[in-house]
């Protein structure tokens, strides 16, 4: 290889990195106005006030499993099966919507309001 054939990698390594951060810049950028649209304001009390409500599914879902399994030893109907199944889903999808704030937060997609709640 020729130092040309160097500069050359490299100069294509640049360029592939530059693409790259114009594009994140520009996700970043769809995805604030998006959102804000949206949701104009996160603060602590929102973003907490989320995760209660989280926290109350995920204890709906154990409270309901842990009440079949104290059936002593019976297995669960299909009537008890289905309402932990749907336990579960909703804690799962609002842990999931959960965790996409989180990750719009850290990439900057969303704006936070800092605020003394």
């Amino acid at each position: 290889m020729t130092d040309d054939d160097h500069s050359d990698d490299y100069k294509k390594m640049m360029d592939q990195k530059r693409f790259l951060s114009d594009i994140e810049q520009g996700i970043r950028l769809a995805n604030r106005e998006v959102i804000h649209a949206r949701i104009p304001e996160i603060t602590k009390k929102t973003v907490l006030s989320f995760s209660l409500a989280v926290a109350s599914l995920r204890a709906r879902y154990l409270e309901e499993a842990f009440r079949i399994g104290a059936e002593h030893g019976n297995p669960p109907d299909q009537a008890e099966v289905m309402s932990l199944k749907t336990s579960r889903e909703m804690y799962e999808e609002a842990k999931s919507a959960f965790e996409a704030l989180r990750y719009a937060i850290e990439r900057g997609y969303v704006d936070i309001t800092i605020k003394n709640d």
